[in-house]
């Protein structure tokens, strides 16, 4: 299929396009949305192509010439990683990739990988991914262009480098749409180090020191996943020779001789799916690429990088159903969920409680995705799509608030449904996509609920359960405060640019109408893939009366806003005092205390630090899960031996 070839090559060329433009101005914008809406045309020509013939796409066998390229490709980041490491004196990032790099090297020149099989292959995942990918990706191109302008002209400290930023943005898609549409692990390997790349630049855009420090950390915790993917590949290659993912799976869940050694890569895999995915103990990365501009992190959180992980681990699910390797990403996934939950609660910070619930969000993904029955990975496939399109909503909400207001302190979006009332929307669009009943991420955690009191996991029920309920306190408290007005309110002057308000709108649209179409999106997508990758019958995992319940929930939260408008027009507001625990001094901002003495009135959410703060658990649960990922792994590889 030549749609394949060009959702994988458009994205580089586009990006070459964006790296030569160095002048801003309208000709820029207008070749950036025609990019785009190039690329959108094409995932959806791809997408409606491929449900309607409904077939598993596999080919390509023979690449020698590309995997050549690929490996000239693959040393060229090398001399980049190094020039980088040496400038910045963090050498034992060269070390880890000229260490992987190497071995990929000796792999392909001694003939070790020359295994028949497909290179390319396309099924209903990958139709999902494209479409997050493809979709949320460009609409997060869309809303630089507007951002990226405010931000260098509130930042001229910073190198107007917006050529570049963009540039960058179209080679990461380029990267996830390579990663998802190959199937040979060689080939895998080589997007998933590009997107290792891509992401350690664009952290680094402002190239202060802050910024360098962060994006040197998500390098070498990437390496060091890719050097686990390497590993993998190595001994799948040489003592399995299998090299393609597929028959990796394929052969773990099989009765042949040889099924237990192929734990061993499918947990050096899973092992690279925890480094990128930002589980605990390598979710430091993630937390500090907030630095980047906020495209870098919607696109980082939502359409690319930390879906590459989840992506990979649910193609190994089947392989990981019931043995250590499963209990290793369970174990770490729901811890995950649970402690970066309880984390969310102590921030004030906007970005960070979105950092953190990506971290938890993934980690549940990750523990459904471990448990590897085909309910849960139902689940993950339908939390991925959730998340990616209501927190690249939330990223591009705030980063507009931020432009606007100067902050992206959650105290200082008090009372922002006056102050800003389109932006408020669109945030509580996105905050109630994340939590509230019957939108998809609420019913999604309903299934790993299912999936985990199905698989006999106490522990992972626990997980979820009060993870869940931490998720429930930092949401509702955000909700909260942007729907808390005072009286006489001034509302502010929206700064945010057209570019902006069309992915935003864009997002909001999409996300209520993937909450209407989701038993759809199951039915055409996540369980025809079931069905392909278990080999059985995969039966509806929600009945038609729990269906038509979340429809009659949603339509009454559409509906209700509307005909309380109706009911209430023409009618006068009868404004009264606010309470205030003392006299009020009559403007509803001050009041008179026992004193007599005038005192502004506040109001402020309580973020528990005392109880819930990085240095109470942050460096604690880091250590627990290093000690459990490694305990974990030494069991699985002893035992497949």
């Amino acid at each position: 299929m030549g749609i394949i070839g060009f959702l994988i090559l458009f994205p580089f060329f586009a990006a070459l396009i964006m790296s030569c433009m160095r002048k801003s101005g309208l000709i820029r914008r207008c070749v950036q949305f025609t990019l785009c809406g190039i690329l959108v045309a094409a995932v959806i020509y791809f997408a409606v192509t491929s449900l309607i013939s409904g077939e598993t796409v596999s080919y390509l066998p023979h690449t020698h010439g590309i995997d050549m390229l690929m490996l000239v490709v693959e040393w060229g980041l090398v001399v980049l990683v190094f020039y980088y490491s040496f400038k910045f004196r963090k050498y034992y990032c060269a070390l880890l990739s000229i260490v992987q790099t190497g071995l990929m090297t000796w792999l392909e020149l001694t003939g070790r990988t020359e295994i028949p099989g497909n290179h390319i292959y396309a099924d209903k995942l990958t139709i999902a991914m494209s479409l997050i990918i493809g979709i949320v990706g460009c609409l997060i191109c869309v809303y630089a262009l507007g951002y990226m302008k405010d931000y260098n002209r509130h930042h001229l400290d910073y190198k107007d480098r917006r050529y570049f930023f963009f540039g960058m943005l179209f080679l990461f898609l380029g990267a996830m749409m390579g990663l998802i549409f190959s199937s040979n692990l060689i080939w895998i390997y080589f997007f998933w180090e590009i997107t290792s790349i891509c992401s350690f630049l664009l952290i680094g855009y402002n190239q202060t020191d802050e910024a360098m420090e962060n994006s040197f950390k998500a390098l070498w915790m990437n390496l060091l996943g890719g050097l686990g993917f390497a590993v993998a590949i190595a001994y799948a290659a040489i003592s399995l020779q299998v090299i393609n993912i597929q028959d990796l799976v394929a052969l773990a869940v099989s009765s042949d001789a040889k099924a237990g050694l192929a734990l061993i890569p499918v947990v050096f895999l899973a092992f690279a799916g925890l480094t990128k995915s930002a589980q605990l103990p390598f979710s430091g990365w993630l937390l500090g690429a907030m630095v980047a501009p906020t495209p870098t992190s919607a696109l980082l959180h939502s359409a690319t990088m930390v879906k590459a992980g989840v992506y990979l681990l649910i193609r190994l699910a089947p392989a990981m159903e019931g043995n250590l390797a499963g209990t290793m990403v369970t174990t770490i996934g729901g811890f995950t969920f649970l402690v970066t939950s309880m984390l969310a609660i102590s921030q004030d910070d906007g970005k960070k409680v979105l950092a953190y619930s990506t971290i938890s969000n993934l980690g549940l993904i990750t523990a459904c995705a471990g448990v590897g029955m085909h309910e849960a990975v139902w689940a993950a496939i339908l939390l991925m799509m959730f998340h990616a399109v209501s927190k690249s909503l939330m990223f591009l909400s705030v980063g507009a608030v931020e432009n606007c207001t100067g902050s992206r302190n959650i105290e200082d979006m008090h009372g922002l449904i006056v102050k800003l009332p389109g932006l408020a929307y669109v945030m509580i669009i996105g905050i109630a996509g994340m939590f509230l009943a019957p939108f998809g991420m609420l019913i999604s955690k309903w299934a790993a609920l299912k999936a985990y009191v199905d698989s006999g996991s106490i522990l992972l029920v626990i997980f979820l359960v009060f993870g869940s309920a931490t998720t429930l306190f930092y949401w509702t408290k955000w909700l909260g405060t942007l729907v808390a007005v005072h009286h006489h309110s001034e509302q502010l002057t929206n700064v945010t640019k057209k570019s902006e308000w069309t992915s935003l709108i864009s997002l909001s649209v999409i996300m209520v109408a993937l909450c209407l179409t989701f038993p759809l999106v199951s039915t055409y997508l996540i369980e025809p893939f079931l069905m392909d990758m278990y080999h059985q019958y995969v039966p509806n995992l929600i009945g038609t009366g729990n269906l038509y319940i979340m429809i009659m929930m949603l339509c009454t939260i559409l509906i209700l806003p509307i005909a309380v408008r109706i009911l209430t027009l023409g009618k006068k507001n009868k404004l009264v005092m606010s309470y205030m625990g003392g006299a009020n001094a009559g403007d509803d901002r001050n009041f008179t205390d026992s004193f007599g003495e005038e005192k502004h009135m506040y109001l402020a959410n309580w973020y528990m630090p005392d109880y819930f703060g990085e240095n109470k658990l942050l460096l604690p649960s880091m250590v627990l899960a290093a000690g459990a990922l490694i305990i974990l792994m030494i069991m699985t590889i002893g035992g497949a031996l």
